[in-house]
């Protein structure tokens, strides 16, 4: 019976190992026929590598998508043998077991599970335990050094390169590193854990933060260790305050019990702020404006989201569009006007030949507001206390930049504009003055456009919308965009 080798680079790829396993299928190559080789592996007995030229075989074997996920997950895995595994299955399903992975009990598939849950588990430590550190000298630049159990940077990394979009970075592990320029993400070898910081300044104040959030009474070791274990805790500067606070928790508990009780304090009320001029709307100019707006606290939008999205575009804009909030990508981003909506709203645009980079963009709430479902974040329509508590950074936006036409897209940046009694679909695309003279009108969102369903619905709404920008001043219009 002849022997065969395959060799998979890199060792964790699906398409590799997809590409040997196909053509070995088609040889008629069977499992115990096949070694396979990662890395610099060589074969034990001598076999020669699989021909790379197909003989003539049988059609190609479809398989289900929940066993491409299985070997996509299983090949991450450090096991040798997790590759004739997967080829085994493999055989058996094109053989006629094609309800294999249903079987709960049969050995190959509890065995590909098991490694396929490993993987998983790890990759949840990574996502949980990575932390970045500031690299000195540079401006908005992290590395982190992390040790995972198995081959999972590849799958891992897009979700840092969403959840970090804003910032540049690197991950090190000991064999594979990545690197997140801003706009890509490229790999590379393994590096040292010498290569990252050893530690930033904000991690002084974390380990305050975490010292006082710490509760004694809830301690739970076998819980804490099994839910972040030991192997992790060089990777946390929280971990070396962890055996103080252990071996003082009980003390600190009775402390709690013998402290005398403690009437409940009177929730005072929040001062209301005038909306023009408030203290937490300060700032000589756009800059200053937004800097002091990424520290706002004035509604409780903030906790939940990633950052402040603030306006942008020219400090002289003649037009300013003003929207309801950002959306999932803005959130992330740190940018108004980038995801699904803004996308829409650039085709409008461009039909009507108006350049996007002449407008100041904002939003009426500079948080997002959103319910998750699942691992999803849903937008969620802000409240009207959420627009008045952000009305004081768009007021003082629209002192700044002066623009001579305001848009308001949707409900709830009228709202902010024009006040609570306008009613957007009586009103749209009509013009009005406001008390300072500044021209404005307000038309749908984008957002909504794409809500509509697919079809004559939406291509009517779409209509709505193009018609209604079609009202804005162009390069060579009369100043007064009334006319």
């Amino acid at each position: 019976m002849a022997r065969w080798t395959v060799r998979i680079d890199p060792a964790w790829s699906l398409d590799a190992w997809r590409d040997a396993a196909r053509l070995a299928l088609r040889r008629g190559v069977a499992p115990e026929q096949l070694d396979w080789l990662q890395d610099q592996e060589h074969s034990l007995l001598d076999a020669p590598p699989l021909p790379a030229s197909e003989d003539a075989g049988d059609a190609p074997t479809y398989v289900s998508k929940a066993f491409v996920e299985l070997a996509a997950t299983c090949l991450c895995h450090r096991d040798p043998q997790r590759l004739p595994l997967l080829y085994r299955l493999l055989w058996r399903i094109a053989r006629g077991e094609r309800g294999l992975l249903s079987n709960p009990t049969d050995p190959d598939v509890l065995r590909a599970m098991a490694l396929a849950q490993a993987v998983r588990r790890d990759t949840h430590k990574m996502k949980a335990f990575v932390r970045f550190r500031e690299v000195p000298g540079e401006q908005d630049a992290f590395i982190a050094w992390f040790e995972p159990e198995h081959h999972i940077v590849d799958r891992v990394a897009p979700f840092f390169a969403r959840r970090f979009t804003g910032m540049r970075w690197a991950i090190l592990t000991p064999s594979r590193s990545v690197r997140w320029d801003g706009q890509a993400l490229s790999f590379g070898a393994g590096g040292r854990q010498a290569d990252a910081p050893l530690e930033d300044a904000r991690e002084a104040l974390w380990r305050t933060y975490y010292a006082n959030i710490f509760n004694p009474a809830r301690l739970n070791t076998r819980m804490m260790q099994q839910e972040m274990p030991a192997r992790y805790w060089k990777h946390l500067p929280e971990a070396t305050l962890l055996p103080a606070l252990v071996r003082d928790a009980g003390d600190r508990v009775q402390d709690m019990h013998d402290r005398a009780a403690q009437a409940p304090q009177r929730r005072i009320p929040e001062r209301s702020i005038a909306l023009r001029g408030p203290a937490t709307a300060t700032g000589d100019d756009l800059d200053a404006l937004r800097t002091a707006a990424a520290a706002c606290r004035r509604c409780p939008l903030w906790e939940p989201a990633t950052q402040t999205v603030f306006g942008e575009g020219p400090r002289d804009a003649k037009v300013m569009l003003v929207g309801e909030q950002p959306g999932d990508a803005e959130d992330l981003s740190g940018h108004p006007f980038v995801g699904p909506a803004g996308q829409l709203l650039d085709q409008a645009l461009g039909e009507l030949g108006i350049d996007r980079s002449t407008l100041y963009l904002t939003n009426a709430v500079k948080h997002f507001r959103f319910e998750r479902r699942g691992k999803r974040r849903i937008h969620s329509t802000p409240q009207v206390t959420h627009i008045t508590a952000c009305r004081p950074w768009l007021l003082r936006e629209i002192e700044h930049v002066r623009p001579a036409v305001i848009v308001c897209l949707g409900a709830s940046a009228a709202t902010a504009v024009f006040g609570a009694g306008f009613k957007l679909m009586d009103n749209h695309g009509r013009w009005h003055a406001l008390e300072d003279g500044t021209r404005a009108f307000a038309t749908v969102h984008p957002a909504w456009v794409l809500r509509q369903p697919a079809g004559t619905a939406r291509d009517a709404a779409y209509r709505l919308l193009l018609d209604d920008l079609a009202r804005l001043p162009r390069a060579g219009d009369s100043a007064d965009p009334a006319t």
